[in-house]
């Protein structure tokens, strides 16, 4: 009589149903292994298999529609509709189904687009019970409460180094090996992580949809934009320990740190001079390379920094963003704005340690200490 139909229900199934069942399912276990789908008429070979493990429920993505039986299997042409594949199939093609109606983003799967959806609400619905942080997603929520276990599971071989996520041990290895798998498709630069490609990809269109309600700048990066509205808040969330000196980001408070130590890593091979932080040491580099990477545009005058050629491009457009509260005064610079300041307050942070005699600015002070030590450093050459 053939074999028996297989009808997925929500009721009791006879035990000679699920056997039938298994059968199928080993018999297409094989089938997915060898990466062949075979039908009479052709043989599908797929790019790429997901294997078992990565399916839900590998026994309901290989099973049959309602009414369809075994032997109606054999008799057709077509292969067995394989619902989660072709789910997996859209990251191939880049077809993304679903798009949100609020800014038009799209996503492969729907789940995807409902939690989009909910950074326009601002509903974060997963609240952390030990701080009352919420969240978004509960994945998020997750994560975030390793914080406070301080569990690191995962180590890395190399270092030694622990993380609460496999994730992250994942991209921290990417430093050991050196390998940055994301390449940007206009430039050739390459990254190690997919999201510093994204960002580095609006540098080519000029792209900066990230906007301060504040002030109306533009950032080309949400995170840029979250420590820029800082600014207008005074916040600065990460304290140092030894000082009390706040700092709007982390990495700042990190190098900040280094300046109790005394530690730096990072030595020139050419005059042997060290440095807390590597952006010092590549910026020290350019002494003695000679080398300006960074040119106006309006006179072709080069800078070995790029805050020198932010600062020079003022000088062409007479711009002097920075203005004094208390007289209108305006600088091109934050520092000279600084300065400015103290001349109301009549402030003098820098004192000579011989004399007890204070000044506004720093390189007042070195000048005065001068005539304590009877240094000349500046000689005639004639």
């Amino acid at each position: 009589m053939g074999f028996k139909c297989l009808i997925l229900c929500l009721g009791q199934e006879d035990p000679e149903t699920v056997q039938i069942k298994e059968e199928l399912a080993t018999s297409q276990e094989e089938e997915q292994l060898q990466g062949l789908f075979v039908t009479k008429d052709s043989i599908f070979t797929p790019s790429c298999v997901k294997s078992e493990c990565d399916l839900e429920d590998p026994l309901q993505s290989f099973t049959l529609p309602q009414t369809q039986t075994v032997e109606n299997r054999e008799s057709h042409s077509k292969p067995v509709a394989l619902k989660p594949l072709s789910k997996h199939m859209k990251i191939h093609t880049g077809e993304k189904s679903f798009s949100c109606g609020d800014c038009g983003k799209s996503f492969i799967r729907k789940v995807h687009l409902t939690e989009h959806q909910l950074t326009h609400t601002v509903e974060k619905p997963f609240t952390c019970d030990h701080c009352g942080k919420s969240f978004i997603q509960k994945r998020d929520l997750r994560r975030h409460k390793l914080t406070h276990t301080r569990e690191k599971s995962f180590s890395c071989g190399d270092c030694g180094k622990s993380f609460c996520l496999n994730v992250n041990l994942t991209r921290h290895k990417l430093i050991h090996t050196g390998e940055k798998p994301f390449t940007c498709g206009d430039c050739g630069k390459s990254f190690r992580l997919k999201g510093s490609l994204t960002a580095h990809k609006l540098t080519h269109t000029g792209e900066k949809p990230f906007s301060c309600g504040d002030c109306g700048k533009c950032f080309n990066r949400k995170v840029s934009l979250t420590e820029h509205k800082l600014t207008h808040t005074g916040e600065k969330p990460f304290s140092c320990g030894d000082c009390g000196k706040g700092f709007i980001r982390k990495v700042h408070l990190t190098e900040h740190q280094l300046t109790h130590t005394g530690e730096k890593s990072f030595t020139c091979d050419d005059c042997g001079k060290s440095f807390i932080q590597k952006r010092h040491l590549k910026r020290h580099i350019l002494i003695h390379t000679g080398e300006k990477p960074f040119s106006c545009g309006d006179c072709g005058k080069s800078f070995n920094r790029k805050w020198h050629l932010t600062m020079h491009k003022l000088t062409h457009t007479g711009e002097k963003p920075f203005t004094c509260g208390d007289c209108g005064k305006s600088f091109n610079r934050k520092w000279h704005l600084t300065m400015h300041k103290l001349t109301h307050t009549g402030e003098k942070p820098f004192t000579c340690g011989d004399c007890g005699k204070s000044f506004i600015q720093k390189r007042d002070l070195r000048r005065h200490i001068l005539i304590h030590t009877g240094e000349k450093p500046f000689s005639c050459g004639d």
